[in-house]
């Protein structure tokens, strides 16, 4: 029994192991052009096999660099797309530098500090009030955002100013953030469907109710419980071919 283990590694084991053992053979093969056919003949299988990089432009070239990658670079074919350099196939991306800004108010964001250097730059006195005003109300929503509870325009006028240094004023009595302390819970919607589901029902039920009750009436009716149009208080249906006894 052949094992894993004494088998050869599989460049690209997406392609399962007997297309890897066809690429082991196509390496194999001396004719040129016997070697190319067969290599579009496994082109082919790869795209049958794979058939969602059909939906890639140009996905032939990518099944090219694929059996480029399956021969370890080592297949010599006049092949409609060139031999990728493995330097470009294995080439690790750079690394990503993460940003190290050191700010103080951490709770506001980094978003905040661009508008602050915004608006403590602005010569305008008019543009810069009402920038100063659109910063308080972004604080307001933010603390509404991390503290679920609304805040007083006192305090974002002292957190403003002491950020700036005094530079920025806020105005109170501005735009106000309006929270709701007794949020609608998620299942309000089902529960309305539930409550149009009983009333239905309830309708249902009394539509019912009342048929059974003109059914019963039809039943007294035709039992005799009930009077009839000779003014008798009941006692059977009436009958006019009935012979009565004399006294």
């Amino acid at each position: 029994m052949e094992y894993n283990t004494t088998r050869s590694r599989m460049l690209m084991p997406e392609y399962g192991r007997n297309v890897q053992k066809m690429v082991e053979y196509l390496v194999t093969v001396e004719d040129r052009q016997k070697r190319l056919n067969q290599a579009e003949v496994i082109i082919e299988l790869m795209g049958t096999l794979n058939p969602h990089l059909k939906t890639i432009e140009d996905y032939k070239h990518k099944l090219w660099d694929h059996l480029y990658q399956m021969t370890d670079f080592n297949l010599d074919v006049d092949a409609p797309y060139p031999c990728p350099a493995r330097e470009d196939v294995f080439a690790k991306p750079e690394v990503l530098p993460y940003p190290q800004d050191n700010f103080v108010h951490r709770h506001l964001g980094k978003n905040i500090q661009v508008l602050l250097k915004r608006a403590i730059a602005e010569t305008n006195e008019e543009t810069r009030h009402g920038l100063t005003q659109a910063i308080g109300y972004y604080m307001k929503l933010a603390y509404a955002n991390w503290h679920k509870e609304p805040v007083h325009d006192d305090m974002i006028k002292n957190e403003l100013a002491e950020i700036t240094g005094g530079v920025l004023k806020y105005e109170t009595g501005g735009y106000r953030v309006h929270f709701d302390n007794n949020p609608r819970p998620a299942n309000n919607f089902k529960q309305r469907n539930n409550n149009n589901r009983n009333f239905k029902g309830n309708q249902g039920g009394g539509q019912g109710g009342q048929q059974r009750n003109n059914n019963n009436f039809r039943d007294r009716d035709n039992s005799g419980g009930g009077g009839n149009s000779f003014g008798s208080g009941g006692g059977g249906n009436f009958n006019k071919n009935r012979k009565f006894k004399k006294k």
